[in-house]
């Protein structure tokens, strides 16, 4: 079955090693993708404010099963990837973290390793406090061989969600 899919990455520094996970998916026969936001429309929806990017986000999360945070070096810290993981956990989507930064930039090639934004969450169940890294499988594009297993972790994210 094919899952519709959001996206959640630090634009400015990893928007062409985004592009490559997105391309190899999308060219999968039964693939399916979100729009994907080209840099110029990205940086007008900054400029309208806080709450027009809000707006953006859940418009552009409708109908999709799965959040897949891609993270490199600096996706940690980002305020809207960190808004993208609330509310994916509140709405009750799939949720699975990939490590992006040993994909090569075709400018930049390789990056240093980031953390894992997942770690800035925690969900209370059975009476205690498990954080989301926990919760949630993170793989490594690279290392795990994403180009061959991207669709079954998207799958089994979105099984673990019940959707």
């Amino acid at each position: 079955m094919a899952r519709r899919v959001f996206f959640s990455f630090h634009y400015a520094r990893d928007i062409r090693r985004v592009v490559q996970v997105r391309n190899s998916w999308v060219v999968r026969a039964k693939g399916e993708a979100q729009p994907f936001l080209d840099k110029a429309e990205w940086e007008s929806i900054k400029r309208t404010g806080s709450a027009q990017i809000e707006r953006w986000i859940e418009k552009q999360m409708e109908g999709t099963s799965v959040t897949v945070v891609l993270f490199g070096r600096e996706t940690f810290n980002r305020e809207w990837v960190k808004h993208e993981i609330k509310r994916s956990y509140e709405l009750g989507k799939g949720i699975v973290a990939v490590d992006i930064h040993k994909i090569n930039d075709p400018q930049t090639g390789a990056d240093l390793p980031g953390q894992n934004p997942l770690l800035h969450w925690s969900a209370k169940q059975t009476g205690r406090n498990i954080p989301f890294t926990e919760l949630y499988k993170t793989y490594d594009w690279v290392s795990d061989e994403g180009y061959n297993n991207f669709p079954l972790w998207v799958e089994a994210a979105a099984i673990a969600a019940g959707r």
